[in-house]
């Protein structure tokens, strides 16, 4: 088998963890340098189409659709998203670090078509924690596919997002009825019951890093009910 070739790296905005990205023929890698595993490998992303797939398949004949996707990774979520909603969709995706960005703009962006290029797209370069805590709009559907899910493990101010004071942010970031679809390495009764709490309807799903095979992955599919003012 081929060796892994290191092509590029760089320094999570904020802290000392190291991402590098790697290639080994047609296969691409992201990595933490020091941890054994890949975090994101371009040929197990079923997880990230699901992400997409729960969050906006009612949306593909709404009008206007406003999606917010945090964490760009390898792209495949984004571009799962571009692939259901329609052509007046417009999908803002956050990323933290600006490498991540320029590798789906480079080399990387092939794998999954190159959906930064796609007119509807609208790349915010920072943390996706910012536009939940001062939105600019409302989402039809918010998604997060961001560090480890709930066990944070890359940048501890990603905790947030799972905190009760994030979610209640995220809840007043979505439109009436709309759905955020949180990726996680694995179930999490605590962090269910904060959804719940929060005021969301929560269904967990449990899918494959690649149809029918691989790790099982969580994903925690989260309604905002539908209030009276």
């Amino acid at each position: 088998m081929d060796p892994w070739i290191n092509i590029e790296s760089s320094t999570i905005p904020g802290s000392d963890v190291e991402l590098t990205l790697s290639q080994r023929n047609e296969e691409f890698a992201i990595r933490i340098a020091g941890v054994p595993g890949d975090l994101m490998n371009s040929r197990m992303h079923h997880s990230e189409d699901a992400l997409a797939e729960f969050a906006c398949s009612r949306l593909s004949a709404v009008e206007n659709a406003q999606i917010l996707v945090g964490g760009l990774g390898m792209g495949f979520t984004l571009a799962s998203v571009l692939e259901i909603v329609g052509v007046s969709a417009r999908v803002s995706v956050a990323e933290l670090v600006p490498a991540v960005v320029e590798w789906n703009r480079g080399l990387l962006g092939g794998c999954a078509g190159r959906p930064l290029e796609d007119d509807r797209t609208r790349v915010h370069l920072g943390d996706v924690a910012d536009l939940l805590k001062q939105p600019s709009e409302k989402f039809d559907a918010i998604l997060l596919d961001v560090d480890n899910g709930p066990e944070a493990m890359t940048h501890s101010d990603n905790e947030w997002l799972y905190s009760l004071a994030g979610l209640k942010n995220i809840y007043e970031a979505l439109r009436p009825e709309g759905i955020v679809t949180i990726w996680s390495a694995r179930a999490d009764q605590i962090f269910t019951s904060r959804l719940k709490k929060t005021g969301f309807n929560v269904q967990l799903r449990t899918v494959r890093a690649r149809p029918g095979k691989g790790s099982r992955h969580t994903i925690f599919v989260a309604q905002k009910q539908w209030t009276y003012k």
